[in-house]
């Protein structure tokens, strides 16, 4: 009865207009049979009815019936798929074609072009392009192109081009080189012809200052500030004509060096001469020397190699001097005839000045001996050596090796006993003065004197200076 009265009311209100705004929930559990009750019920049976009427009309999805091989596409395509060769598969095998769609090669494919980098050996740059495989032609019309410029022993890049048969060589496209240190050319195939280029190189000629404490081995300390071994050589050597390295050289004294150097845009870096070389020692004394048309030279004028070396052995300190002193073996004073140096067993030592070998060998208490003859006054004489390293009447030159120290004969340790003859008689080395020697005068005197300010004035180069090597 309640259905019915509710489902009545619902209809007057309808048809008096005052069901109120459209409810869209649909929840059919609340409010059950009440006015608004009944617009839910109807709505969801319409859904259901679409529902129904909507499935009826879709076809079900069938699942298609895969085609069968034959068996001879079956052993085809049993290739491509995966599975265990017990089973008869055939993975990573090869597939089989048909013998009749093969044709053969008459030689096989090359590439269109070959790169390759070669190395320029002893044998020149003609020699090294035939053993990379450019014609006898192609290598006639570089050599000529190249003539006058020497590559020595660097490297060149090379490109050979497409050649219609191996019977012949392949051409040259392109070959690029360093020509001198300042200088790259290319060579290159336009229209069927060899073309060169010149490439420039740009070089910054400024020269290398370093400046830096000479330690205890002033060769040592200038190779690790960056001086290559043949000008730090170079300037210690002429240092020696002047200065006294055992007496006049401290750890703390300054040492101040010029040489020639190129650097090129690519990179590259070379040295050259010792132009300029000053030691400022602890009094303030300052000793230059510089370059001027191939000889070297005091900063007033007096030529660097004149009379002997003052120290014939380098790294070493002079440990005993000149004249009278109580002999360390026998007790009793007696005349030193020469200097001691203290150097370590082994050290080279070299001829103070060029001349004769007049004695070499077994000298009693010097022990191993050599003497050199400079001329009819003069000779030098180094003792107590480990080894002998030239023979009587031998020549020799200034700075050259001519023995190692040692300790042999009546001595208390490793030593050079260094001793100067002046007619007859000895003579201190360390107080001992040369004169005569190349000297400069009026113009090429003023002309040194302005290149040695120009030096002067260098700044010097930014690089970093590592501690003295002690």
């Amino acid at each position: 009865m309640k259905v019915i009265s509710g489902a009545a009311a619902w209809l007057r209100a309808a048809r008096a207009g005052d069901l109120g705004p459209p409810d869209f929930d649909l929840d059919l559990g609340t409010g059950m049979f009440s006015r608004g009750w009944w617009p839910k019920a109807a709505a969801c049976a319409l859904l259901v009815a679409a529902a129904l009427w909507a499935g009826g009309r879709i076809e079900p999805i069938r699942e298609a019936v895969p085609v069968s091989f034959t068996p001879s596409q079956r052993e085809d395509a049993a290739v491509f798929a995966i599975g265990p060769l017990a089973g008869g598969g055939q993975t990573g095998g090869i597939a089989r074609v048909d013998a009749r769609q093969m044709r053969p090669l008459a030689e096989a494919p090359e590439r269109p072009r070959v790169e390759r980098s070669l190395t320029i050996g002893r044998r020149g740059l003609a020699a090294a392009l035939r053993n990379a495989g450019v014609g006898s032609s192609d290598v006639a019309a570089v050599v000529q192109m190249l003539a006058g410029i020497n590559p020595g022993s660097g490297r060149a890049e090379l490109v050979l081009g497409r050649r219609e048969t191996r019977s012949v060589p392949r051409p040259l496209e392109q070959l690029a080189l360093r020509a001198a240190f300042d200088l790259k050319v290319e060579i290159s195939r336009r229209d069927g012809e060899l073309a060169l280029k010149r490439i420039p190189i740009a070089v910054d000629q400024t020269p290398l200052r370093v400046e830096g404490v000479a330690g205890r081995s002033l060769n040592r300390t200038l190779r690790s500030a960056g001086i290559p071994s043949g000008q730090a050589a170079e300037f210690v050597k002429h240092m020696r004509y002047i200065v006294d390295f055992q007496r006049g050289l401290g750890k703390s004294d300054r040492f101040d060096i010029i040489i020639e150097q190129d650097r090129a845009e690519t990179g590259e870096v070379r040295h050259g001469k010792l132009l300029f070389g000053a030691l400022t020692r602890r009094n303030k004394s300052k000793v230059e020397i510089g370059l001027f048309k191939g000889d070297y030279y005091q900063a007033n004028g007096e030529g660097v190699t004149r009379g002997l070396m003052r120290t014939p052995v380098d790294g070493a300190r002079m440990t005993s001097g000149f004249g009278m002193r109580l002999h360390p073996l026998l007790g009793f004073s007696r005349m030193h005839q020469g200097v001691d140096f203290g150097a370590g067993t082994g050290t080279p030592i070299m001829a103070a000045g060029g001349g004769t070998i007049s004695f070499a060998g077994w000298h009693g208490g010097h022990g191993q001996y050599v003497m050199v003859r400079h001329n009819k006054d003069l000779a030098t004489a180094y003792a107590h050596m480990s080894r002998i390293a030239v023979k009587p009447g031998q020549k020799v030159r200034q700075g050259q090796i001519i023995g190692q120290v040692g300790s042999t004969g009546m001595s208390t340790g490793p030593h050079l006993h260094y001793e100067v003859w002046l007619r007859g008689r000895p003579a201190n080395p360390v107080s001992l003065r040369f004169v005569g020697g190349a000297e400069l005068t009026g113009r090429d005197l003023n002309e040194f004197q302005r290149q040695m300010n120009q030096w002067r004035t260098l700044p010097e180069s930014r690089q970093p200076m590592p501690a003295a090597a002690d």
